[in-house]
């Protein structure tokens, strides 16, 4: 989707918001991917308005990269801050704008209070949090061609790494060469803001355990949550691995989580609830005994951020449309024993859902 066609749904939003006017604040890389989809710019420090136009604002760092990355009136600042400026625009507005949206859950409240001051009385601040998110929930076909890319990058480095482990090889190091062979195979980054995960055996109790120094034994299970970035969107997969040996608690929390991630990833449609796909997983690991183990949510969904709308979990409000772009990721974790997760990403269709990691899951692989 255009840039263009991008600004043209926002206004439409701005319009059934009563919003005369939107800005959007980028602090050093905090919504920096907010401004990259409406606006192309990546640069770490940015605000936007979209009015009757289109204005960045940006610094001199970024003089040669706005202009190129983004169709936007550019201005760059020079000694003055980006609050200010556009506070500035504000003060100087012409008649009849009166109320502005803004990001509370995107920009500090110390940095708000600022801008208010500084625009003056007249203006009606609106909350638009919600605006960009859902924009962004639809996923045209560049947007879910760059995932699935990102997926494959992800698959090959992975393969990669796995045929090195061996005995006394550390989470650390097979983490920093999953990062390395991410980004030789063509990826720009891990994820943008956040470590893979690496766990094993004990560890893998921590559904989050980033990698430590600890040494791989034999017998371990070794969770890996990871991906790569394509096109400035993320792809997010966990798999499993035994180190020489796997037990038979493995193999069988190995079967559970691959039946109840296919009976989930199965009903995946537009207009199931984010509630009724969590509970077709949930239910699948209960009947199998490990329901206590179950301690997050199904999934989430992924895009230009890991974590983004909607929500598969049993307190999600959401419901699934086409174009959605969501992990499946059961996870049973036992204290005492460890644990494991099993994910991919699907794109939601209009018959169903498309996995965009398509690679063969084959049972618990051990690495000897």
């Amino acid at each position: 989707m255009k840039i263009s066609e991008r600004v043209a749904k926002l206004r439409a939003l701005m319009r059934a918001e009563g919003l005369d006017a939107f800005v959007l604040f980028v602090f050093e890389g905090l919504n920096s991917e907010g401004c990259r989809y409406i606006s192309g710019f990546s640069g770490s420090s940015a605000a936007i308005i979209v009015d009757d136009a289109e204005t960045l604002f940006t610094d001199g760092r970024y003089s040669a990269q706005a202009g190129a990355e983004s169709p936007f009136a550019v201005r760059i600042q020079s000694g003055t801050y980006l609050i200010k400026a556009v506070a500035e625009v504000f003060l100087k507005s012409r008649p009849g704008r009166k109320t502005v949206g803004f990001e509370s859950d995107r920009m500090f409240h110390g940095a708000f209070e600022t801008l208010k001051q500084l625009a003056g009385p007249g203006i009606k601040w609106k909350d638009a949090s919600a605006l960009l998110p859902k924009l962004r929930r639809c996923k045209d076909a560049s947007e879910a061609e760059a995932i699935r890319r990102a997926g494959a990058v992800a698959r090959s480095a992975y393969e990669a790494v796995l045929a090195e482990v061996r005995p006394g090889m550390t989470e650390a190091e097979f983490g920093n060469r999953l990062l390395f062979e991410v980004r030789a195979m063509g990826g720009e980054k891990g994820w943008p803001r956040d470590d893979f995960v690496v766990a094993s055996g004990l560890r893998g109790v921590m559904c989050h355990g980033r990698a430590t120094e600890k040494a791989f034994e034999p017998g371990d299970v070794v969770t890996v949550d990871f991906g790569a970035t394509v096109g400035g969107y993320v792809s997010d997969v966990t798999r499993n691995f035994a180190v020489g040996r796997a037990d038979a608690r493995a193999i069988e929390i190995d079967g559970v989580l691959r039946s109840a991630h296919d009976l989930a990833a199965a009903a995946l449609r537009p207009g199931l609830s984010g509630k009724d796909a969590d509970a077709i997983a949930r239910q699948a690991i209960a009947d199998a005994g490990y329901g206590a183990y179950f301690v997050h949510g199904l999934g989430h969904g992924i895009g230009l951020e890991v974590h983004e709308a909607p929500r598969l979990s049993n307190l999600s409000g959401d419901v699934l449309a086409e174009g959605d772009v969501v992990t499946v990721e059961p996870g049973i974790y036992i204290e005492g024993w460890g644990g494991m997760r099993l994910e991919d990403d699907y794109l939601i269709t209009a018959n169903g859902a498309e996995c965009l990691t398509p690679w063969e899951r084959r049972a618990l692989e051990v690495v000897r």
